[in-house]
């Protein structure tokens, strides 16, 4: 588990427990909790936690407030519990992000619940094949038989598990979803053909036939467009018949539609992403092993890896072997040997000892949170040495074209899966990969004080006739308020970071420096920049205004944008939020204070866009 996870862990058991929230959800700096009992919530026990800036009771709601990582911790909140998530998470999160960004965290949410049954399955088919091999079990046998259905259900099956997973996803009926799949298995349909792509006719629409069974995207594009069309009868089916009228409907209309239209055109996709995959691998295995085993931590980090696990099973599905996770493997078992590199060369003993704690959950279950940010990403040096290893592991087993017959993730424990006539060469892989990063972590070091900080931080002290002044302009026009006047305690006690708040007078938001937008709310009510000279600025529109839902407020940028000071990032409409009953006090802070020596702001009343409202010396 990472430091996320923990935190994550340790803010749920000081709100009660899962049982005790009904709700929940986040904002640009907060967690959202509306729990059952607020008596069985211990405030003072969060307040208290390592990466919790406060705790605050407002509107109903148990507010931790968490700061830049917000997102972070709810993820993990999301992936460890059993929560009730309201609407507005669901709008947040299905909206977040770039159009890149939404489709790996779609491919997250659906395929983050069936990982274990599909790690478990692979297994137990991998353990079977050695029992086979080496004669300890016939093939003929009842005993195999059993053991062999369960581990080939959750493959054979793997539409109706999407089709659920999918559903929940995006916010249809799973039982419905899962019937829709479910008659592309049934025996009347499967009885049709003969051959796949035989012709059948529908109404006299031709139809060629497919086997669906194993197959990945047909249920994914199918249930996709069932959430709509379910959306859309619901608008104008009476309550008193839409208990049976809209599934009889989405079944006529989904079931044929999927078979003709959907159903093809899934299959032959997933078959040109197997022939993409296996192209690249046959005109260079020895670069896209590089590339995956020296890349692939960055990917997980950053979550991307999701675009890469449908290929996998894809590919075990299409082929029954696959060619992609030995090659990423190698990253698991180089950050296995950063662990081992930093216990022989580290000399302070509490290093020493996470490090050996470190290496036997990598090794044994893949698990390398721990190695990745407590070690690798801290010291930095590691990392470079992680690369080199799992880069040039990857490459051999890239090369050699080595194989994996189950999805399974990478450690000493599942070697069984990887037994095909490749396992000499993963073998080699992974044993170059994990022995050579421990021997270049030795050899690069670290420096176990500073984590390799290349230059003191800005808050350190700075000579007088040295100190840089940067200024920050007005985002709005209105008046000032001390910041301490902020009826808001995550504001007024600078937990958030020091700056001033403004009682605006229009509903326009301007870029208050020159930077990138950092972070932008889904619902528009608050936007964080990074200027180009390093200042993290929060510009959080009236207070609680994300219970408007996005209501009366305009984006006119979006995340990751380079924007020059003035330039309009958000509108809206001044007299409407005033007149839904919120506060429109509008803090400005800067986030990352401590960086600073001093934070001073303006002695003026009020300010345009044009003019200074603060200065930042470092």
């Amino acid at each position: 588990m990472g430091k996320y996870g923990q935190l994550a862990s340790e803010i749920m058991k000081g709100v009660g427990g899962e049982n005790n929230v009904a709700d929940l959800y986040h904002c640009m700096t907060r967690l959202r909790f509306t729990l059952k009992d607020n008596r069985l919530a211990r405030k003072h026990e969060i307040e208290q936690l390592d990466g919790v800036i406060s705790v605050i009771e407002s509107n109903g709601q148990f507010q931790v407030v968490i700061g830049n990582h917000v997102g972070e911790v709810y993820n993990e909140l999301v992936n460890q519990y059993h929560l009730a998530r309201s609407r507005k998470a669901a709008a947040a999160e299905k909206n977040e992000g770039n159009l890149i960004a939404r489709g790996f965290n779609l491919m997250s949410s659906i395929f983050t619940p069936i990982v274990p049954a599909l790690a478990g399955a692979g297994m137990l088919k991998a353990i079977l094949v050695i029992c086979t091999t080496f004669h300890w079990l016939d093939a003929k046998s009842s005993t195999y038989l059993i053991l062999a259905a369960a581990g080939n259900s959750v493959f054979y099956f793997l539409p109706l598990l999407l089709a659920f997973s999918s559903a929940k996803t995006f916010g249809t009926n799973r039982f419905v979803s899962v019937a829709i799949m479910g008659a592309l298995l049934e025996p009347n349909f499967t009885g049709l053909m003969k051959n796949v792509g035989d012709i059948t006719h529908f109404a006299g629409i031709p139809v060629v036939l497919m086997s669906y069974s194993s197959t990945i995207i047909p249920a994914i594009l199918a249930i996709w467009l069932y959430s709509y069309l379910e959306r859309f009868l619901k608008r104008f089916t009476p309550k008193s018949i839409e208990m049976f009228f809209v599934p009889l409907v989405s079944f006529l209309i989904m079931v044929p539609a999927t078979a003709i239209l959907i159903g093809p055109v899934g299959v032959y996709a997933g078959k040109g992403i197997a022939a993409a995959i296996e192209f690249l691998s046959d005109k260079s295995g020895l670069i896209t092993g590089a590339i995956l085993g020296g890349g692939w931590t960055f990917l997980v980090m950053f979550g991307l890896q999701w675009g890469i696990v449908p290929a996998m099973l894809n590919n075990l599905s299409l082929k029954g072997f696959d060619t992609i996770r030995p090659m990423m493997a190698s990253a698991t078992f180089a950050q296995s040997g950063v662990a081992l590199g930093v216990f022989l060369k580290a000399k302070d003993k509490k290093l020493k000892s996470y490090a050996l704690s470190a290496i036997l959950p990598s090794l044994f279950a893949g698990i390398t949170e721990p190695v990745v940010y407590g070690l690798s990403v801290k010291y930095k040096r590691p990392m470079i040495a992680a690369v080199i290893g799992g880069a040039i592991g990857g490459a051999i087993a890239g090369a050699f074209k080595t194989t994996v017959m189950a999805y399974v993730f990478p450690a000493i424990t599942t070697i069984p899966a990887f037994m095909t006539d490749t396992i000499v060469y993963y073998l080699i892989s992974i044993a170059v990969s994990f022995i050579l990063t421990a021997l270049l972590t030795y050899i690069l070091g670290f420096d176990e004080e500073t984590g390799d900080q290349a230059a003191p931080e800005k808050s350190e002290p700075a000579p007088a006739s040295g100190v840089k002044k940067t200024a920050l302009f007005s985002p709005m026009k209105g008046r000032i308020v001390p910041l301490q006047n902020v009826n808001d305690p995550a504001f007024s006690t600078e937990a958030m970071g020091k700056g001033v708040a403004i009682i605006p007078e229009e509903g326009k938001v301007y870029a208050p420096v020159s930077g990138t937008v950092s972070a932008l709310f889904p619902t528009g009510h608050a936007v964080g920049i990074k200027s180009d000279d390093g200042l993290e600025v929060l510009i959080h529109v009236g207070l609680n205004t994300i219970q408007l839902e996005g209501r009366h407020f305009y984006k006119k940028v979006s995340q990751g944008d380079k924007v020059r000071q003035g330039d309009l990032l958000i509108e809206f409409d001044l007299d409407k939020v005033k007149e839904a009953g919120y506060d429109v006090t509008t803090p400005v802070v800067i986030t990352n204070s401590d960086h600073y020596l001093d934070i001073v702001p303006t002695e003026k009343n009020g300010v345009t866009k044009a003019e200074k409202i603060l200065y930042a010396l470092a």
